[in-house]
Formats: structure tokens, C-alpha cells, sequence
């Protein structure tokens, strides 16, 4: 598994990472996918405070306890919830961060986090409070690094250039290449782009025809003609769907979901297959890109 270098930072994580928010709750379940993860060189694992109100941390902190040292943690902060109680609310107030970081710590088992990133944000946001208070979780060490979660650029694009921030986790793939057109400024702040939604929903997997459907602004027949194309160029769709994403240097890594041991092993296959991928540009070709606009 090879690795990247996250933002300007020293932390190098691999180029398939693990999000952990579609792991089965069963721990046992949960601890069998991570381990052979880590077994395949994985070494980045995604999750955050609101995934199960919680307890989507508590079964990757109890995986993850026995590799601590030899992987990356990151989590998300921002979306409040209560134990017992439907919904959430945002809040990206000082004093919430300091105890949400604490209540993760507590739930995934360690003492610090390698990334913190927000989980979102909206332009009305104390920007100046929140970055200090990420700078002050670092000086206290219970973070190493700080990012950010967030497909709106009027967001995104002043807090990495305000703060030394290092990441920007975004959806981004064949059907949705929208935030391309922020990576070359991205770049520019020092940080780098961790990709979701790079398989979008299973659609970009060898069994697409299946899970054919409207993805974003593609109908069902646009979505199959470009799907007919990849697999005409490159035979393996999955493969195809991973390498375009690795393809451009301000993505660190590229995350994947994994509900059982099988939907890991087959991403780990394509990942083996797409680093050998040629050609995958002219995927761009087929694919119509829909620029953001100020709104979420």
C-alpha cells in the first residue's frame, strides 16, 4: 500500500483509507474488517462523534487499541448530540469542542487524535474562535493535526487559507468532479483533499448494472453510457473508479466503506488493479462537470 503526505504535515497515510462510519456495529464484526485492513497496509481510519451518536467510535476505538501506534486516527466535531434524544444540533463553540474532543478520546481509547477535523460549517461561523481552539487542543497535545469536512467552497477555502489546517475531506468522483476545481488552490494553502463518496453508493463497481440508477445530475441512461465506456476502456469499473481519484496529487488518500470482510477485499482487488490503470484521463471526456455555486 503506497502512501501520501497529508497537507504539509509529517503524517504519511496510505492511499486507500477506511471510513469507518458503514462498519457493522458488532464489534467482532467491526474488528474482523479494520484488522484486515491493517493487515493489507491500510493505515488511515475515518470516523466521527455523531456516527451512531457515538458508538461508531467506541467499536473502532476498541479495534484500533492494540495498533495505536502504527496507525492514523481521525475523527469530526461539530454536529451536537444527546444521548437519548433524535437529531443534532451545530455547534462550533469553544467550549463545546474542548469537552466533544475529550468524549471522543474517552469512547476511541487514546489519548490523542492524529486529525480533527470540523464536520462541516457554514459561513456565519466563528472562524477566528474555532482555528484557535484547534490550535490550542494541538499545544495541549490531544490533537496532532486539525482539518476540515466540508464540500462548500465560501467554507472551505477561507479556513484553510486562514489557518494551518491541513485537510479538506469532500466528496469526489467520476459522477461528481466538482471539487476538482479547488484542488490547485487547495494545494496552494498546504493542505490536501481526502476523498468520499469515491465509489458513489457502489454505482462505480463492476457491479453497477445492478445498482444502476440517478446519481447526481446523471439520469439512469447517462450514468449507464459513461459506465459502458469505462468498462469498454478500462474492463474493471471499481479499478477505474479508484485510480481516476489517485490520479491527481492533492488527494492523500481516497476512502473507502466497508461493511463486511468482502466489500473491503474487493476494494483492496481494484486498488491493486488501478495502480497499473492507464489512460484513466480520458474518463474526463465522458463525464460533464457541474461547478459549485455558494450553496451547501
Amino acid at each position: 500500500m503506497k502512501k501520501r503526505q497529508l497537507g504539509t504535515s509529517n503524517l504519511r497515510i496510505s492511499e486507500i483509507s477506511l471510513g469507518c462510519m458503514s462498519l457493522p456495529p458488532n464489534p467482532a464484526e467491526a474488528e474482523e474488517v479494520i484488522h484486515a485492513a491493517i493487515d493489507a497496509g491500510i493505515n488511515y481510519f475515518d470516523t466521527a462523534d455523531l456516527y451512531n451518536q457515538g458508538e461508531n467510535e467506541k467499536v473502532v476505538g476498541a479495534a484500533l487499541k492494540p495498533h495505536r501506534q502504527n496507525i492514523y486516527l481521525a475523527s469530526k466535531v461539530g454536529n451536537r448530540w444527546e444521548e437519548g434524544k433524535e437529531g443534532w444540533s451545530w455547534d462550533t463553540s469553544a467550549n463545546y469542542i474542548n469537552k466533544a474532543v475529550r468524549d471522543s478520546l474517552q469512547r476511541l481509547q487514546t489519548d490523542y487524535l492524529d486529525l480533527y477535523q470540523l464536520h462541516g460549517g457554514t459561513t456565519e461561523d466563528n472562524w477566528e474562535e474555532i482555528t484557535d481552539t484547534f490550535e490550542n487542543l494541538k499545544k495541549e497535545g490531544l490533537i496532532r493535526e486539525y482539518g476540515i469536512s466540508s464540500i462548500r467552497p465560501n467554507v472551505f477555502m477561507p479556513f484553510l487559507q486562514n489557518s494551518d489546517a491541513i485537510s479538506n475531506m469532500m466528496q469526489f468522483n467520476i459522477f461528481d468532479e466538482r471539487a476538482s476545481e479547488f484542488f490547485d488552490q487547495i494545494q496552494q494553502t498546504g493542505a490536501s483533499v481526502v476523498t468520499r463518496g469515491s465509489i458513489a453508493k457502489g454505482l462505480l463497481t463492476n457491479e453497477w448494472r445492478t445498482r444502476l440508477k440517478s446519481y447526481m445530475s446523471y439520469d439512469e441512461a447517462a450514468a449507464k453510457d459513461v459506465l459502458q465506456k469505462i468498462e469498454q476502456q478500462c474492463d474493471d469499473v471499481h479499478a477505474a473508479a479508484l485510480a481516476f481519484n489517485l490520479q491527481y496529487p492533492t488527494v492523500a488518500s481516497t476512502v473507502i466503506g466497508a461493511r463486511t470482510l468482502t466489500q473491503l477485499q474487493q476494494n483492496l482487488h481494484a486498488y491493486e488493479k488501478a495502480q497499473i490503470m492507464q489512460n484513466i484521463s480520458e474518463i474526463d471526456s465522458w463525464t460533464k462537470t457541474d461547478r459549485y455555486t455558494e450553496h451547501r
